[in-house]
């Protein structure tokens, strides 16, 4: 982003929104321009909220850290530079670079960074932080040439990467990748001598674009995709199938084709973190069922599904496996080398992000891995990631989805041995249960997506509630699949938040949660803050069930209501309840 793009952003009119997005920057320099770029990013992130940046004061990064404990923002953002590890590694300050002083740099630098890293683990307990580690150059310190490695320098990077990789342990704090920057930033175009010895601000404007880029997509990612589906021929492997055969097809070094065993070698790395794949091809089923049982595939075929392969319009495979997956278009990738196919589907599903595989360039290939696992990236891998391709799988064999009524039997749901867990707890903060919210669509209260700065402020309350439901039956664990949040008044509960996994559809489960919930707080009523969305549908039609009462923009359900309209349950609750 360019300045005057920058300052053009923040001259535009600010939201009138309730909702006030609290940041704090936390550095050891003067902000000058960073802080404009940040300020221009978040209201690009966030624009329907008002935006607020603090920052702290020159020369203080771990009070500047402290001062972010006590402001308690939203959000925070770190930048960290060598001279806030040793005065003497930046320009301003005049401390000696002898080569007798080397040795107490590096320990000063070792207390420095410890002392950093206590500061920014107590500040994550208030607020997220995004951090970038050291990014300028090194002043001419050590002895050797320029062209050499010194010792020096090799000790210091090596405890710099030591700070950073104990920072990325820290559940709420995500550390800038160097990589990224490298590519966004080289190295010879982040220093501003002149700014730093007149102004204390050290970069250039460009790098600190960058930074500002990293640091505030750090704090706000767009959602992760959950689902792929491939084509197969010239994308899953070279070669049309049909002509060359079994054994004609290729994904390795001799063949020239070691790009579609590195695509290969991606999808099943991102199967492995929960991401669903599947394959709409051309293609006769049976053929590709023999090439799927050759000894030197690199993705697993039992975490392809489904297979939908025939002679058929490609949008009508993408529909089937969506379908399958009960799950949206916007939440998919799309990847076919065929510019045709890729517009047939785009045109028929406009949601689907659909990608072309360019059989013919490496390098571009090799751009597009890069960009699937951005697109699918994700801080954690959960239990529930790790079982979802199995459950989904199993509903859609057993035929667990709404549209199958003898799913919603009385005799069916007995004999599902169901398994209900309610966890109560609110702290340690389970990532689960906001990765949850932001990603489910169907069953979901009002659509509002929660940035986790704001869902900390609002789990801190005294009189809020956080409840995390578990399921399990016969057919297999679903993990946790259903959040709800609110406050207690009185014998009112107020729910702000409901969301419920498409894999746990038909099993009676969104009754147990409102059971549970009356159950266990004893109030005659619930109120929502629920908002018909044009996706959830799945919930408007739950709550047309009930007689629910309409007031301040507000729907109540009785205790009473519920209970005459619930049906049977049977879902045996596991102890001990998590208060």
């Amino acid at each position: 982003m360019k300045l005057k793009s920058a300052l053009e952003i923040l001259k535009e009119p600010t939201s009138d929104s309730d909702e006030k997005i609290n940041v704090f920057l936390a550095c050891g320099f003067t902000p000058l321009h960073l802080g404009t770029f940040l300020e221009a990013e978040l209201r690009l992130r966030f624009p329907n909220s008002r935006i607020a940046l603090e920052h702290g004061t020159y020369g203080d990064l771990v009070g500047n850290i402290e001062r972010l404990r006590t402001a308690k923002p939203n959000f925070g953002a770190v930048t960290l530079e060598w001279m806030d590890l040793d005065r003497r590694l930046g320009i301003r300050s005049l401390g000696g670079w002898a080569p007798k002083d080397l040795p107490d740099i590096l320990d000063t630098v070792k207390y420095q960074g410890d002392y950093v890293v206590e500061a920014l683990t107590r500040a994550s307990a208030i607020a997220p932080l995004s951090v970038c580690p050291p990014t300028l150059p090194l002043p001419p310190i050590s002895y050797v040439i320029g062209l050499q490695a010194s010792p020096f320098e090799l000790q210091l990077r090596q405890l710099a990467a030591e700070f950073s990789a104990r920072l990325s342990n820290i559940p709420s704090i995500k550390v800038v990748n160097h990589q990224r920057l490298d590519l966004l930033s080289p190295s010879s175009g982040r220093l501003d001598v002149k700014s730093e010895l007149r102004t204390g601000f050290p970069y250039k404007l460009v790098h600190a674009s960058v930074i500002a880029e990293l640091l505030i997509g750090l704090i706000a990612p767009p959602p992760a995709k959950k689902g792929l589906i491939t084509d197969l021929d010239d994308t899953f492997w070279r070669g049309i199938l049909g002509e060359v055969g079994v054994g004609g097809v290729s994904w390795d070094l001799d063949n020239h084709s070691q790009i579609h065993g590195l695509y290969q070698q991606l999808l099943g790395s991102l199967a492995g973190a929960g991401v669903l794949i599947a394959v709409a091809s051309k293609n006769e089923l049976d053929i590709v069922q023999e090439v799927f049982g050759r000894d030197d595939l690199l993705v697993y075929p039992d975490r392809l599904f489904p297979l939908e392969v025939g002679w058929g319009p490609k949008s009508e495979s993408v529909r089937s496996i969506l379908n399958s997956w009960n799950i949206g278009p916007d939440s998919i990738v799309f990847v076919d080398d065929s510019p045709m196919e890729l517009a047939e589907v785009k045109a028929a599903h406009p949601d689907v992000e659909c990608l072309q595989f360019p059989t013919n360039n490496e390098q571009a290939a090799y751009a597009l891995l890069e960009r699937l696992r951005d697109f699918f990236g994700k801080d954690t891998i959960s239990h529930e990631d790790t079982i979802r391709m199995d459950s989904i799988r199993q509903a859609s064999e057993l035929h667990i989805y709404p549209k199958n009524p003898e799913s919603q039997s009385d005799d069916f749901l007995a004999k599902a041995n169901s398994e209900i867990t309610a966890n109560f707890l609110k702290e340690p903060l389970d990532p689960r249960a906001i990765d949850l919210v932001n990603k489910t669509n169907q069953f979901n209260l009002n659509g509002k997506r929660l940035h986790e700065g704001e869902w900390r402020k609002q789990l801190i309350q005294t009189e809020s509630f956080l409840m995390i439901v578990s399921y399990q039956d016969k057919f297999g664990p679903l993990g946790k699949i259903s959040i709800l949040s609110g406050n207690q008044n009185g014998k009112t509960l107020n729910v702000h938040t409901w969301v419920m996994s498409c894999r746990a559809f038909s099993r009676r489960i969104e009754y147990k949660c409102l059971d549970l919930l009356f159950e266990k707080f004893g109030v005659a009523e619930i109120q929502f803050d629920y908002l018909p969305t044009d996706k959830n549908t799945p919930l408007q039609e739950f709550f047309s069930q009930f007689p629910v009462e309409v007031s301040n923009k507000r729907y109540r359900l009785t205790r009473k209501s519920f209970y005459e309209h619930c049906p049977q349950l049977f879902h045996k609750l596991k102890e001990p309840i998590v208060v």
